[in-house]
């Protein structure tokens, strides 16, 4: 019963990644508990350790990956911060509308931030400004895509090691 609770927490985590939500520390908190509530050591040092690892990995790039899209299609620096602070501040505006809110947020505020600050720099290349802001959009997606293959990562890691795979 505890191992398909996992399971469903392990599932409950991948559906938060794409909501915009920290499921990588839905995942872990689930296997502390797990490994809290099940007699003897489940999971140890390498797997809680490792888990960890690659949460906070996916973290950073959730955080960086827009920006470096926005500077890499030719956008300033100024405008790498507004695709950075334009996904947080559209995430959590997005938050209220049910079900995709903080995503669509995200990835609208990661173009809108990008693009607004592009524009402060120069207003005279509007193609210029839509390109920096669609590079900050894709960025976004890509950043979205790499944490959700961490957590498949870690859900994966962590159902076999509990189920006594590894």
């Amino acid at each position: 019963m505890a191992l398909l609770l996992l399971v469903v927490a392990c599932v409950a985590g991948l559906a938060m990644i794409l909501l915009g939500l920290p499921g990588t520390w839905l995942m872990i908190g689930a296997a502390l508990t797990f490994d809290w509530f099940v007699p003897g050591e489940t999971f140890g040092v390498w797997t809680m350790g490792g888990t960890l690892v690659l949460a906070l990995i996916a973290e950073v790039l959730e955080f960086t990956v827009a920006k470096r899209y926005t500077e890499r299609t030719g956008g300033s620096g100024r405008a790498g911060w507004g695709a950075l602070l334009g996904g947080l501040g559209g995430a959590f505006a997005g938050v209220p509308v049910p079900v995709i809110g903080s995503v669509l947020g995200a990835f609208a505020g990661a173009f809108v931030g990008a693009f607004v600050m592009e524009w402060t720099v120069r207003r005279d290349d509007p193609a210029g400004l839509v390109r920096v802001a669609t590079g900050a959009l894709v960025g976004r997606a890509v950043a979205t895509a790499a944490k959700l293959g961490a957590g498949v990562a870690i859900a994966a890691w962590l159902v076999i090691v509990a189920a006594g795979g590894g």
